[in-house]
C-alpha cells in the first residue's frame, strides 16, 4: 500500500482541487441557483442549481474516492450527494424499481424503512423482507429486481455477508444496494465487496459533528448513476452548497474520529459485559458477538455503535438522566457520545429497556466511568 492509500491521508487530500497559487485548499461554498449560460447548454458543467453545483462537485469527487475499490481510481465512481440519508435511499429505491417488480428489504433495518415499504406497495412493488443476521435475505431473492442490505443493522446490529449475498442476488438478476451510514467508507467498501449501490446518511459518521444533514449515492455503473442523478433533480432532493462544503470539511477528521469512536466503542462494550443489570450487549467488533466472525471478513472498523438492554423501561430511563457525559439523543456517529431508548420511537422490534450508544471522541476511561454511574444510580432507585 502506498502512502497515498492509507486513510489518513485520502480523507485529507479527498476531493480537493489542485493547487493554486493564494487560493485555500478547500474553496468556500458557491451560492448560486444558476450560472451565466450562453450557447447550447447541453454539456455545460452547471446550468442550473437543481443540476449541480461546484460544491457538490468537490464534494462527490472527495466520497467517490473513499468508496471506490482498492485498485480502482476514484474518479471511476460516480458519487451523487443529496439533501439527507432518506433522500439518498429514496432515490435508490424508486429509480431502480417499478410497479410488478419485487424488492427485498431487511426486517430489522432502519425504522423509516417501513413507511417507504408502504409507500412501494401502494405503487404496487412487491415488498418482501427477512431479517440481517444469517443471510435471511438470501432466500427471497428469486424474481426480485433489487436486494437492499444493512450490514451492520440499526439498531440490533446484526451483520450479513455482503459479498455472498451479493453474489447471489447477481446471479438471480437482482441489484444489490448498500446501507454504508454505520461502517462509513473507511470501516466497509460495499462496492469492493461486489455492490451496484453504496448509499449513506451523511448526517452521521461521515461528518460527525451533528450539525447538517446530508446523504450520498456511489456506484460504479454510469447508467445507475444516471437514474439516480434524474431523481435527485426530478424531486429536488439536493444538499444546499453550505451543508455540502461543510461535509467536505468535516472528512479530513474522519479517520483520526472513526479511529477514536472505534476503540471507544470496543472498550465501552466491554465494560457493559461486566455491570449488573446489563444483558444482551452487541458490537461486531467483540470478539463474542455473534456477528464479530463475518464481520472480521469484511469490515475493517466496527462502527461506534454499541447496542443493550436494561431491565425495563424505567430502569433505562433513570440510566439515561443519569448520564453525565453521554447526551439522551437519537442519531449517531457525532463526536459527542448519545444514547438513547429506542423503543420511544416505535417501529423498531426491541426491548422497552433496549438502549442504542453512538460513542463519540471523548476518553474511553471517562465514558466507562460515566456508564458504570448511571447504572448504579438507575438500580438504586428501582422499586
Amino acid at each position: 500500500m502506498s502512502r497515498d492509500d492509507r486513510d489518513a491521508t485520502r480523507v485529507v487530500r479527498a476531493g480537493l482541487p489542485p493547487e493554486e497559487p493564494y487560493a485555500p485548499p478547500l474553496p468556500g461554498p458557491v451560492f448560486a441557483a444558476h450560472y451565466h449560460l450562453p450557447g447550447d447548454p447541453h454539456d455545460a458543467p452547471y446550468a442550473y442549481g437543481r443540476d449541480a453545483n461546484p460544491t457538490w462537485t468537490a464534494l462527490e469527487r472527495a466520497v467517490g474516492a473513499l468508496e471506490a475499490p482498492a485498485g480502482v481510481p476514484g474518479e471511476q465512481v460516480h458519487a451523487l450527494a443529496f439533501a439527507s440519508g432518506m433522500a439518498a435511499i429514496s432515490a435508490v429505491l424508486f429509480s431502480q424499481v417499478r410497479p410488478g417488480e419485487a424488492v427485498v428489504l431487511p426486517s430489522d433495518g432502519y425504522n423509516l424503512l417501513v413507511p417507504t415499504r408502504e409507500r412501494l406497495e401502494s405503487l404496487g412493488v412487491e415488498v418482501r423482507t427477512a431479517p440481517t443476521g444469517g443471510d435471511a435475505q438470501r432466500e427471497l431473492l428469486d424474481g426480485a429486481r433489487l436486494l437492499w442490505i444493512e450490514s451492520p443493522s440499526n439498531p440490533g446490529l446484526d451483520v450479513c455477508d455482503v459479498r455472498a449475498l451479493t453474489d447471489e442476488a447477481h446471479a438471480r438478476g437482482a441489484l444489490v444496494a448498500v446501507d454504508n451510514t454505520l461502517a462509513t467508507p473507511l470501516g466497509q467498501r460495499p462496492l469492493e465487496l461486489g455492490a451496484d449501490f453504496s448509499v449513506a446518511s451523511g448526517t452521521k459518521a461521515l461528518t460527525g459533528h451533528g450539525d447538517l444533514l446530508l446523504g450520498y449515492v456511489a456506484c460504479r455503473d454510469a447508467a445507475l448513476a444516471d437514474a439516480v442523478r434524474l431523481w435527485r433533480k426530478t424531486v429536488g432532493a439536493v444538499p444546499g452548497p453550505m451543508e455540502a462544503w461543510l461535509a467536505h470539511r468535516s472528512l479530513a477528521t474522519l479517520e483520526l474520529r472513526t479511529r477514536q469512536q472505534a476503540a471507544g466503542a470496543l472498550a465501552v462494550a466491554r465494560a457493559l459485559r461486566e455491570l449488573p443489570g446489563v444483558t444482551d450487549v452487541r458490537h461486531p467488533g467483540l470478539p463474542e458477538d455473534p456477528s464479530h466472525p463475518v464481520a472480521a471478513r469484511q469490515m475493517r472498523r466496527y462502527g461506534c455503535v454499541v447496542s443493550f438492554t436494561l431491565p425495563d423501561k424505567g430502569f433505562a430511563e433513570r440510566f439515561l438522566a443519569a448520564l453525565r457525559l453521554v447526551d439522551d439523543a437519537t442519531s449517531f456517529g457525532g463526536v459527542r457520545s448519545t444514547a438513547e431508548r429506542r423503543g420511544r420511537w416505535g417501529g423498531d422490534a426491541v426491548p422497552e429497556g433496549f438502549v442504542r450508544m453512538s460513542v463519540g471522541v471523548e476518553d474511553p476511561e471517562d465514558l466507562v466511568a460515566d456508564l458504570r454511574h448511571a447504572v448504579e444510580h438507575a438500580a438504586a432507585q428501582q422499586g
